[in-house]
């Protein structure tokens, strides 16, 4: 496990406003000791779809965020046989919200 979990008071939002900031989130799922596990139906296999095609500025968009959630600690990394497709679907703002595609 991961000792060097990211604080919220890690994050510069944080610090500058840390009066509307509560000292712990109870919306996010603490570090636990214990991985759990899914018990899947005997026979089943896992489900993995083919990634859909991306512009290059659609990957270039894909890797920032990626590594910006992996940085605030709210993704890691896996190599888990299940997967689903992603898409970008573009915000009034005209930046790019990630998608998964179940």
């Amino acid at each position: 496990m991961n000792s060097e979990v990211p604080s919220i008071h890690d994050q510069p939002i944080v610090s500058e406003f840390p009066d509307v900031f509560p000292d712990e989130l109870p919306g996010i799922p603490p570090v636990r000791e214990v991985e759990f596990n899914i018990e899947l139906i005997p026979g089943s296999e896992p489900i993995s779809k083919a990634p859909y095609r991306m512009a290059p500025i659609e990957l270039k968009e894909l890797k920032d965020q990626l590594q910006e959630l992996l940085e605030r600690g709210f993704i890691r990394p896996s190599v888990s046989p299940w997967g689903a497709p992603i898409l970008f679907v573009k915000k009034n703002d005209g930046s790019m919200r990630l998608c998964i595609d179940y």
